[in-house]
């Protein structure tokens, strides 16, 4: 198949731009020191490109593209599902599960061509995240607590 072909100028397009958009989101993930940085990032943008390409190719042009979209999506969900942990009742790493499967959903769009979509879903998801962080710091302080601290009640430890 051509499109794995090294030598082609499609092949280090594609995964540069899978690469490009996955680590503008794993930087702000590794400067924040949350999971799921850079390289995780990358990886799985890139991945999910290459199933799709893989799904889309496969059987030259017989292949049901969103038979493999389905399955990434399972694949991906497990995934996040497994950076979510309950702990003393505070629920952490929603957010990078939810990372997670947005990096698949951009490298899913790298794989059907879709390249400026890509990249603006990259910035969108940067910009969604770091501007709620401000958000939530900004509540934090008026109301003395955010969405990761549990509210205190009376009867706690009675």
């Amino acid at each position: 198949m051509q499109y794995f072909d090294p030598f082609t100028s499609a092949f280090w397009i594609t995964a540069g731009m899978a690469m490009l958009c996955g680590g503008i989101i794993g930087l702000e993930r590794q400067l924040r020191g949350k999971p799921a940085g850079v390289r995780t990032s990358m990886l799985i943008c890139l991945s999910t490109t290459i199933f799709i390409h893989l799904g889309t190719y496969a059987t030259e042009g017989l292949a049901d593209p969103t038979r493999v979209l389905g399955q990434i999506v399972t694949g991906i969900g497990f995934l996040g599902a497994g950076v979510i942990i309950s702990r003393e009742g505070a629920v952490t790493g929603v957010t990078t599960a939810a990372v997670v499967w947005t990096l698949a959903a951009i490298g899913a769009t790298i794989g059907f061509g879709h390249y400026a979509g890509a990249l603006a879903l990259s910035l969108i998801t940067v910009l969604v995240l770091w501007v709620m962080d401000l958000l939530e710091e900004r509540v934090t302080a008026i109301f003395g607590r955010g969405a990761h601290k549990p509210v205190k009640s009376d009867t706690a430890g009675k």
